[in-house]
């Protein structure tokens, strides 16, 4: 099955002859002219948008594909195997599996989306990607609970408090969270109608929350389809950083879609999506078997424990406050 292709590799199945850009000839000032009237005409043909935003959005993508075309010399072999990939990307999407979120996510689109509309507010914990597996109908645990559901993995402890940029507590705010399970699945890929690692619970009156989960592990996105095969022709490794999901919502303040990361983790900066930020590294202390756990529970073998306090942003901060 054809993929993007590789002028120097065969490993996306594909094998060009096409002239190299950078061996191209000169383009002649008449076909510049061409070019040129073409992408003009193009932009103009969105002036008559009634939707002010809808047409600058438009315009400037126009502007910056043709820019794209034009500066690569795209091939019309290209052009096909380009939109192979994309059609094989909405056909093995479905209601478990974004194929196109994961593209997003492996180019850094989905960090800079994030980046720009979560900008710096005093000290506000940093958003990070949302990630393709999130779903809205995850069970209600109590504080202290384990939302494992029988998921396979290291038991691991988080606690923390939910609290404004002037300290004060937020009780009630609503904290999702989810994550892969040792061997690197969620629950949704093994079956649709699946919960488990995955739950929501709302803070105490003094803010905080406390609940069992899985010490995070790495593990690599799902590559068996045309992003991975992108990955592997471009020599990159599929594998994001171990990491745990978290959503914090509190009306009057701005929702967070942010995770922590085990220190330590070798993937860690490699992080194939871009995710990985230093405020967001935590320290996930390894306690040995035996070892007595916060809330009594017995546990055979080894745990984790982490503590993660989380600060929100008014909902009218958009146009942020640097740190610092």
């Amino acid at each position: 099955m054809t993929t993007l292709p590789a002028r120097d590799s065969g490993a996306t199945g594909v094998t060009t002859t096409d002239t190299p850009a950078a061996d191209a000839p000169a383009i002649s000032a008449e076909q510049e002219a061409v070019e040129a009237e073409l992408v003009a005409t193009v932009i103009a043909s969105f002036e008559e948008c009634g939707d002010a935003r809808l047409k600058s959005v438009m315009q400037s993508l126009v502007k910056h594909l043709h820019a794209f075309l034009r500066d690569v010399r795209l091939t019309e072999r290209e052009w096909n195997a380009a939109i192979e990939f994309l059609t094989r990307a909405g056909h093995i999407t479905d209601e478990v599996r974004q194929e196109f979120i994961l593209l997003s996510d492996t180019l850094a689109a989905s960090m800079q989306v994030i980046n720009m509309n979560n900008v710096a507010y005093k000290d506000a914990t940093e958003a990070t990607v949302f990630g393709p597996f999130f779903v809205g109908d995850s069970p209600e645990i109590e504080l202290g609970g384990d939302l494992s559901f029988g998921a396979v993995g290291e038991p691991c402890w988080v606690e923390g408090s939910v609290t404004d940029t002037d300290g004060r507590p937020l009780a009630g705010a609503r904290i999702e969270v989810w994550e892969a399970d040792e061997d690197g699945f969620y629950d949704v890929q093994y079956d649709a109608g699946k919960r488990a690692a995955r739950g929501h619970m709302f803070t105490d009156t003094d803010g905080s929350y406390r609940f069992w989960g899985l010490t995070p592990t790495p593990y690599p996105i799902p590559d068996d389809g045309p992003v991975g095969q992108l990955l592997a022709a471009v020599g990159r490794s599929p594998l994001r950083a171990a990491h745990l999901h978290f959503m914090v919502s509190h009306e009057g303040f701005r929702t967070l879609v942010t995770h922590i990361f085990p220190e330590g983790d070798p993937i860690g900066w490699k992080d194939s999506v871009f995710g990985v930020k230093q405020s967001l590294i935590k320290r996930f202390q390894q306690q040995p078997a035996e070892t007595p756990t916060p809330d009594g529970r017995h546990i055979d073998g080894e745990w984790s424990k982490v503590s993660f306090d989380i600060v929100l942003a008014p909902a009218d901060s958009a146009s942020g406050v640097r740190r610092g």
